[in-house]
């Protein structure tokens, strides 16, 4: 099987250049669409991070956007009332006539994040709980039949309309590193969606997950950040500029949590290529520079992946 690449479309990069339209995020999606990605994706934040509303974004991405698979890395769900959120996945899976995908995640311990939850109402404690509670009401409503449910959401004989076009509702990959949500992700759902460190580190938790999973398939993909620059030392300083304006924390911490590379098409061919070695199916690429010259470079070299 080829692997696939997908294009993280720019949305909080934009907002932090003060660029508020959407233009050139659905020029940008359909370039990489015309150069053979195979998947566009759009992340999720309200305050920690602020960007475009991912489920928005998805149905303009769906409605104009043809043959490309479309999602979330990663939506943060519990921060949605989910019988909403069914509705409107459903919509998007029809509108891009079965192509969605759900990476999703619980959101991260920081106090940004904190705040962001509070802002929209939600405790932030037993968040777990939410997240999984959530998506078994989502697939739930997503069967087509009246659903009884008595938990922190009440249903009384209700149904969902409309239905989502992939049969049981679109696929969900769980963003997570940590044993708990390994566990979490191997029993309950369809894809394992983590951020790195390293391909050594994703080859091992992988065969954890397949443990985990037994003989039933799961499709583990990647999300990677990369700058692809003649210059080495150009390249890193882009990256780590970029890292730190995003975190507002050290590169070099971000660095050692998430997956980067930087420097010339080799380095970072070289770089993807090991992830598809440690059983990588579908490769999610964070560009940081020049967006259409490496969209062009990447699919040019794909061959060697």
């Amino acid at each position: 099987m080829q692997t696939k690449l997908g294009y993280l479309i720019p949305t909080r990069e934009n907002i932090m250049r003060g660029e508020s339209g959407t233009r050139s995020l659905l020029d940008a999606g359909r370039r990489a669409a015309d150069l053979g990605f195979d998947s566009l994706w759009v992340g999720d934040s309200l305050t920690a991070r602020p960007r475009h509303d991912p489920l928005t974004m998805l149905a303009a991405m769906a409605a104009a956007i043809d043959r490309v698979n479309i999602g979330t890395a990663v939506l943060l769900p519990a921060l949605r009332n989910p019988v909403v959120l069914a509705q409107q996945l459903a919509t998007i899976d029809q509108l891009s006539e079965g192509r969605l995908i759900v990476g999703a995640g619980i959101a991260a311990d920081a106090p940004a994040v904190h705040a962001e939850f509070a802002a929209a109402g939600v405790p932030f404690e037993k968040r777990v709980g939410r997240f999984m509670e959530g998506f078994r009401l989502m697939r739930a409503l997503w069967q087509g039949v009246e659903v009884d449910w008595d938990g922190r959401w009440q249903l009384s004989g209700q149904s969902l309309a409309p239905l989502p076009c992939q049969t049981g509702g679109p696929p969900i990959w769980i963003g997570t590193a940590s044993d708990a949500g390994l566990r979490r992700t191997a029993k309950h759902f369809d894809g394992w969606f983590p951020i790195g460190p390293d391909a050594a580190v994703i080859s091992s938790r992988r065969n954890e997950l397949l443990n985990h999973r037994g003989p039933e398939p799961i499709t583990t993909a990647v999300y990677l950040t990369i700058a692809v620059m003649d210059d080495r030392a150009e390249a890193d300083h882009a990256i780590d500029t970029y890292l730190e304006d995003y975190y507002g924390m050290p590169a070099s911490l971000m660095r050692s949590v998430q997956a980067c590379c930087s420097g010339t098409l080799d380095d970072v061919m070289g770089f993807l290529r090991g992830f598809v070695e440690a059983g990588c199916e579908h490769l999610v690429l964070r560009l940081v520079g020049d967006h259409d010259k490496t969209l062009e470079s990447i699919a040019a070299a794909r061959r060697d992946l």
